[in-house]
């Protein structure tokens, strides 16, 4: 399957298409198809990049 968040760096801020309750979190790492992020509302969260494409944020 593809990576969908491949594109991904730690240090880049997302939201998670079906959690908008868990409001913005940082990338602290993306391995393997596995991305860890810490949303301000849920915490640390493991992402598995075939199933979920996160959203980036663009801050001005």
């Amino acid at each position: 399957m593809d990576d969908l968040n491949a594109f991904l760096e730690p240090g880049a801020l997302v939201t998670h298409p079906t959690q908008p309750g868990w409001g913005v979190g940082q990338v602290q790492s993306n391995i393997g198809g596995k991305v860890t992020v810490n949303f301000r509302e849920a915490g640390k969260v493991v992402i598995n990049g075939s199933h979920v494409g996160l959203l980036p944020v663009i801050e001005d």
